[in-house]
């Protein structure tokens, strides 16, 4: 294997994901999803979805 990736896989096993990553991980999830299937959803849109969710969360918390 090239010693490159080597590096970088060995790399993503120790990398512990942001906060902010995670959330650029699930809009990049969600925009290329919806897009595939109705190309008028743009980025922006999903930043609204996503804008509203976490208000709806922020308001509604889930007890444990």
């Amino acid at each position: 294997m090239d010693k490159h990736l080597e590096y970088l896989i060995e790399w993503a096993k120790k990398h512990h994901i942001s906060e902010e990553e995670s959330k650029a991980q699930v809009r990049s999830f969600a925009y290329g999803n919806t897009h595939f299937e109705n190309d008028r959803i743009t980025k922006s849109d999903i930043d609204r979805a996503m804008e509203k969710l976490d208000k709806e969360r922020a308001s509604n918390p889930v007890c444990s």
